[in-house]
């Protein structure tokens, strides 16, 4: 078997891997062998403990950047648009998408500890309203763990009225969102999710090993920055599943954009929730699946 030299791995254009760590793998193509050295998404937990409600354990990409004193507090309102860190985007966006709390407002502070900065402390206001609780969520799936006998589309409300868009800005943004994945161009293993507004603006892009993560991401940056308003909708880099669209749902997110398919679950909760859902963004294309009313074109 013939031998090649050693391949080096692209460096991320910014010139820091962030979230991803080297990894050398030995390459078998065409008859031929060779070492290569590339880069693959470094995985970790974020351990988050709601005081008086429970404690979750989310597995995530690895936080990007120095995270040691990040903080939110409600005395601090809107945050820059720049420099959210990834772990109080996550976290923000989870507690609002899984319905541990029905208004961001519900929040007295987020912080991570100096000690173990992979731990998260969060103090709501009135601990006693949120689902006591608290589970490991696994990378592949944003519903692992669930064991409360109910079904996961229950209770989910109605979202707004205020999105129109032309069919076209759909592939538009789609295209726009992968050019921001330096993840998944370095390791073909993230997801990436992105948040437009009524004007048909990227306003939020996140990458990470889990699709839910990626989507709570970008809900969670859009409410520290206050951009998480009337009319948002969100562009997924995979499948559409039933978890997203309940995460979408709370969010209050209107439309949901993916470049691959929804299940049938999605599709149904899509409907109740008065969400247009779109596949297969991709290539100048778009299949709508849900109240297609809101677009045009």
């Amino acid at each position: 078997m013939a031998m090649l030299p050693a391949r080096k791995p692209d460096r991320p254009s910014d010139g820091a891997p962030h979230g991803m760590r080297p990894a050398v793998a030995r390459r078998h193509h065409g008859g031929r062998s060779f070492d290569e050295h590339g880069w693959v998404v470094e995985e970790a937990p974020l351990f988050i403990d709601i005081v008086g409600a429970g404690s979750y354990t989310l597995m995530r990409t690895a936080a990007q950047g120095a995270e040691e004193a990040c903080a939110y507090t409600v005395a601090d309102g809107v945050l820059a648009e720049a420099g959210v860190p990834d772990s109080l985007a996550l976290a923000a966006g989870f507690l609002l998408s899984e319905g541990i709390v029905a208004d961001f407002g519900e929040v007295q502070s987020m912080a991570l500890c100096a000690d173990t900065p992979e731990h998260l402390r969060v103090e709501l206001f009135d601990p006693s309203r949120a689902p006591r609780g608290g589970r490991l969520v696994a990378s592949a799936c944003g519903l692992c763990g669930e064991s409360t006998g109910q079904h996961p589309a229950a209770g989910l409300p109605q979202v707004g009225r205020a999105l129109h868009l032309v069919l076209a800005d759909l592939p538009r943004l789609m295209t726009e969102m992968e050019r921001r994945q330096p993840i998944f161009r370095a390791t073909g293993g993230s997801h990436s999710a992105g948040l437009f507004d009524a004007s048909a603006h990227l306003v939020a892009v996140a990458e990470d090993l889990g699709r839910h993560n990626a989507l709570d991401k970008v809900i969670g940056e859009a409410v520290l920055t206050g951009r998480l308003r009337p009319g948002c909708g969100v562009l997924l880099s995979g499948r559409v599943s039933l978890e997203l669209v309940a995460k979408a749902a709370r969010a209050g997110v209107e439309l949901i954009s993916a470049i691959s398919a929804p299940t049938s679950l999605a599709i149904d909760t899509a409907e109740r929730c008065g969400i247009s859902l779109c596949g297969f963004v991709r290539q100048g294309r778009a299949t709508v699946y849900t109240h297609s009313e809101r677009l045009v074109g």
